[in-house]
């Protein structure tokens, strides 16, 4: 029973925690470009290009150009 509590409780975690940084992107994205741009002078305008619904894209444009995980990508988003 511990077991089912304990992976419910990862999922609902999970989903508030991709909840909020998609938050993120619709509200300060054009702030959080540019800390992500200082710590990651790679990063080019089309790499942190944000289109509403294409969440998806952003970070695989990211992921490629960082060599990094999706769920990588995502904690630094939501820490910036």
């Amino acid at each position: 029973m511990a077991q089912v509590i304990n992976a419910t409780s990862f999922l609902n975690n999970k989903k508030t925690f991709m909840e909020s940084w998609k938050l993120k992107l619709n509200g300060t994205w054009n702030e959080v470009k540019g800390r992500a741009k200082k710590q990651y002078a790679n990063l080019t305008d089309n790499d942190l290009l944000y289109e509403d619904g294409k969440d998806d894209e952003l970070v695989g444009r990211i992921q490629k150009k960082l060599g990094k995980t999706k769920d990588e990508v995502v904690r630094w988003i939501e820490n910036l």
